[in-house]
Parts: C-alpha cells; structure tokens; sequence
C-alpha cells in the first residue's frame, strides 16, 4: 500500500517552482520606458514602408522599407522631398484638397490607392494612407502593397467583364464604357467633338449554323468574326483611338466611335464591317459564308442615354434585317416617330372601339345619267385623342394585323345600316339609298360574316338590298370553301357584293362571273387618266386608260354588273364616263366625305 500523506496538501507543495503572480505584476510595473533609441530602431526596422512629413508636406524621415521601396540600392535620400509629389497625391483636386487638409490638422485621416514605379521602374499599386501624429506637428505616412489583390481584382474583372468565347469586351463593359463616353460627351470645355456613334450588328442567318454543324463550329466562326471585326476597327483608328468592339450576346456585335465627328465616319466603318464579312470563313477547312444587318446611329451625346441610345440601335437594326438583310441602315427620326405612333395606335386599337372613339363619314355615289344620289359609302375615322382625326390607311392595317378588325368592321356595319334606316325613315318620300361597307378580308374568314350581318338588317330593320359590301379584288379572286359560301349566301340574301379597287389585282371577268358580284368599282388610276389636259377637244392625258375603261365597262354590262368608278374629280371626267356607259360615279366632283347630317340635306334637297 502506498503511503497516505498526513494533512491537506498545500498549492506550494501541488505547483511546481516558479515566479509568483506578484512578482511578475510588481516587474512589469518597473519596466523601463522605450527609449528614443529603441524607438528609432522599431521604426527603421518596420516591414511597413513609413515616411515622417512636417505640416510643409516635407519628409523629414523614412524607415528603410520606404526607402528600398522607392530609391532601391540608391544612397539618395528621401528627406527634404515632398510627399505630394512622391506619392502622386497632387494629381486630382479631391485628393490635393483632403491631403492639406491633413497637413493642416483638420482631417483626421487621408487613404488613397495609387499605381507607384518602385526604384527599378516596375509599377506597384499602393495604398497611401496619412494619419496626423497627436500633440505632435507631424504626419505619418504608411504604405501598403496591394498588387497581388489588385491583380486578383483585375483577373475578377476581366472574367466578369470579356466574353470567353470571341475575347471581346461584354455587353456589361460595354455598357459601362457606352456611359463614360456619353458623360465624357456632355462636358464642356474638354476638346470632345460632343457626338457619339454605334454600330450595332447581328450575323445573318447565325442559327441555321448551330443548328446544323452545331455549337462548337458557331463557337468559332465568332471567334473569327470577332477578329475581322477588331481589325475593321484598328483600320477605322482615329484621334482618340478606335471603335471599341464588342459581343453583347449570341450573334449580336456592337462598334462603338466615341467622340464621332460626323455621321459618315460611323457609315463608312458599317459599310468595312459588311465587306469584311462578305470573305467566306475557313474553319479547320470547313468554309462558311454569312452576313450581317447593322444599324448605325450617330447622334450628339448631350441629350442621349444609354437606354435611348440602345433602343434606337435595336430599332434600326430591325429596319436593317426588314430591307432586306446583308445591309446597313441609318437611324431616321421620322421614321421611327412613325413606328413609335404606329405602336401606339396599335396597343389602343381594341380600348377605341369599347370607348366609342370612332366615327362615319359618308361619301356619295351618284348615278352619272342624271346626278341623282343612288347610295353612299361609309368611311370609318379614329378620333384619337392625342393624334386627331385619322383617315382609314393610318389604322385598318394595324386593326388586320391584330385582329381587332372583326370588331370594328362589326361596329362599322352596325352603325352605318342604323344610320341608313335613319335616312329611310326621316325622308320617306324619296327613294332610300343605299350604304356601302368595306369588309376586310379577315372579317370573311375570322367571324361569321353571314350571321352578323342578318342580325345587324334585322335588329335595324334595313332591308338587304340597301346595303352593300365591299371587298378588295385581291380579297375575292381565288375565294372558295367558307368564304365563297359567305359570299353566295349573303348574295341570296339580297344584300349586293362589289369590288373595290378593280384593275389593280388580278382583273379576271371570266372568273368574276362565277362569283355573286353585282358591282365593279374602277380604281381611280384608271379614272385619273380621263382628265383633258387643257381646252375642250384636247385628247385625254392618257387616252390609253380610256380605251381600258371603256372595254371594262363593256364586259361587266355583258355579265350582268354595274359600274363604279372611283375619283371622279372634274366635269370633264364625269362626262367621259357617262360616255361610255359607267353608271355611277364618287369622288370630290360631287362630295367629300361628309357627317351623316349633311347627308340628310342632299336628301331633303339641300
């Protein structure tokens, strides 16, 4: 058995020797202070470079790392120099101005980062900071190398801001670069021409490539095309440099003239990008040719953003691609004012109708034997609240395209047979006239065309044979399945069907005459060509036209129809035609368009 100790053990005999906690306190509170020697010698032998400077922004002092830093191996010394001037803390205002402020103890602290040449001429980024040393009249300068992280920084950046497949600035440097350049354009007293030009381009036909050979190949036919563009721009190298090249994405390129001096520098740089473009590529043997669409704008930076500045690019590249690709085309203020309002007329074409903005007017169709009113055609305008009165031709295209025509043409149909039931009634002594309707080819084969106009004679109690539907010749030549069994149904429903602008489309008697058309409406080309050019007895200015309305006339009388003819104008006009045969006759000889109460006057004898 181990022996037991007699009483509690005590902390001297568990601790091993050693100093006493008082002891240690009681010496360290003896310490000697540093003295200036030691000091000196911490700040000689400090790994940070440190520079001493006076409140002149004189050096005073510096620790050997400051002086290997900037004179090297040399014996010059740093002393007397100013620190403004080493440190390159005088080149910008901001900086200058927080640097003396300072120097003069009324800024606590000053850092900056600045790109230095160390004593063998190699560039070492730094960060300067300046701090004021209290109750003293001196100021610390230290110095801190952040090459490594700025070079970490620039790699970052690099990979964020260069497209990897082509090498070329991305969209987002460009953008950033596109800012500066309209910032620096706008500033007065630079020497800038103030003007700025973009070329913005995408390769013609660059999917059927991946989709064919595939992503590799696409891969490096932009790589190529990425070089033929940089070269382009060394060639267009100016006073200010070249055009900064750019991929924004996919196939879209952009050529950025900073300080432009006029519109036809940025032209002639679109016009080498297409040339250059124009050589078939050589890819590892395989040779591929394509083209590019470019849109050009060269504006005056002051005024222009970069949002707007894009935007009309991206327009006049669509314009581009629309022409007919493989071609460059202008920015044109007019033009895109047409697009902006056509845009908007076209996203408020369905609201109109809803909000009753449109209108009939109401032209006349007189019989040419003896100027009797024999109908009237119906004219349908927009009272747009921003633009006015629009005349058909400015939205019945949009209202195709889009569709809404069904409901127009329906609210067209609706109030002209109404406002035709109006006349009959309030002048029953007289014979009722006709109202004529254009129907727009869509209206045929997107609505049943059939069944709103039965409900339309039967909720205004017109009788069919007082209305009339006009379709273009284009519309009813080569018609079959519905849409011919629309037009013979409304036929024999007694409502009569004529053709609009006949002689410019197909102008097929034979084929009209299997058709249930009753009228031909001549086109006023034709109608124009019946004007004499001077005295009476002076031959018609295009007596060629007289010979093909003559003979027009002649074969619909042979297949049963009556004649139409558009733009009757003069007296002169008027007289031909009644001439030969045509029975009735509309244009400015008679009326223009007019409101439907002027209408009602014709009928009372106004």
């Amino acid at each position: 058995m181990s022996a037991q100790p007699d009483g509690p053990t005590t902390a001297a005999e568990a601790s091993p020797p050693g100093p006493r906690l008082e002891s240690l306190t009681e010496r360290g509170r003896s310490r000697p202070p540093l003295t200036a020697a030691a000091v000196r010698s911490t700040f000689l032998a400090a790994p940070l470079p440190l520079l001493v400077v006076d409140r002149g922004g004189a050096v005073v002092d510096a620790n050997t790392a400051a002086r290997v830093l900037l004179r090297g191996d040399s014996a010059e010394p740093l002393t007397g120099l100013l620190a403004a001037e080493l440190l390159d803390l005088s080149s910008d205002p901001r900086t200058w101005h927080s640097y003396s402020e300072v120097l003069r103890g009324r800024q606590a602290r000053l850092s900056r980062t600045r790109r230095l040449k160390d004593a063998a001429g190699h560039s070492v980024w730094t960060r300067v900071t300046v701090s004021p040393v209290p109750d003293a009249d001196i100021v610390l300068i230290s110095l801190s190398d952040i090459s490594a992280h700025r070079e970490l920084q620039s790699r970052l950046r690099r990979s964020q801001m260069y497209d990897p497949v082509s090498r070329l600035p991305n969209r987002a440097l460009f953008l950033e670069r596109l800012s500066a350049a309209l910032e620096a354009g706008t500033c007065e007293g630079t020497g800038a021409t103030g003007r700025i030009g973009l070329c913005y381009l995408d390769l013609d036909g660059f999917k059927a490539v991946n989709d064919a050979l595939g992503h590799h190949v696409g891969d490096r036919l932009l790589t190529a095309v990425a070089e033929r563009l940089t070269r382009c721009a060394d060639r267009a190298r100016h006073a200010t440099g070249a055009p900064l090249v750019a991929r924004l994405g996919g196939d879209e390129f952009a050529l950025l003239v900073e300080e432009s001096t006029d519109t036809e520098q940025v032209t002639e740089l679109a016009g080498s990008v297409l040339e250059a473009l124009q050589e078939p590529f050589d890819l590892n043997g395989q040779r591929l040719s394509v083209s590019a669409s470019i849109g050009v704008v060269e504006r005056d930076a002051a005024g222009t953003t970069t949002t707007g500045l894009m935007q009309a690019a991206d327009t006049t590249l669509y314009w581009a691609k629309a022409d007919g690709r493989a071609r460059w085309t202008l920015f044109d203020p007019e033009r895109n004012a047409h697009r902006m309002t056509r845009q908007a007329l076209a996203s408020s074409l369905r609201p109109a109708v809803e909000r009753g903005e449109f209108v009939l007017e109401y032209q006349p169709l007189v019989q040419l034997e003896d100027g009797g009113l024999r109908g009237v055609e119906a004219l349908v305008r927009w009272q747009h609240p921003r633009f006015g009165l629009l005349p058909p031709n400015r939205f019945v295209g949009l209202a195709e395209e889009d569709g809404s025509i069904v409901q127009l043409g329906r609210w067209v149909l609706r109030t002209a047979c109404r406002q035709a039931r109006e006349w009959q009634l309030a002048h029953p002594g007289v014979p009722p006239v006709f109202v004529s309707v254009n129907v727009a080819v869509r209206q045929v084969w997107d609505s049943d065309l059939v069944a709103d106009v039965a409900r339309i004679l039967a909720e205004t109690r017109l009788a069919p044979e007082l209305l009339q539907l006009e379709l273009t010749e284009s519309a009813v030549m080569g018609s079959a399945g519905g849409p011919l069994q629309a037009l013979q149904a409304l036929s024999e429903m007694g409502v009569r069907i004529a053709i609009d602008d006949f002689g410019t489309g197909y102008s097929n008697l034979a084929y009209l005459s299997r058709l249930p058309v009753s009228v031909l409406k001549l086109d006023g080309s034709f109608v124009r060509g019946f004007q004499d050019a001077g005295e009476a007895g002076v031959a018609p200015a295009d007596p060629a036209d007289a010979v093909i309305v003559e003979a027009l006339v002649a074969l619909a009388h042979r297949l049963g129809l009556t004649v139409t003819a558009e733009c009757v104008e003069t007296v002169e006009q008027a007289e031909r035609l009644r001439a030969i045969g045509c029975d009735t006759g509309q244009g400015w000889l008679y009326s223009r368009p007019v409101a439907p109460e002027r209408i009602a006057s014709l009928l009372a004898g106004g």
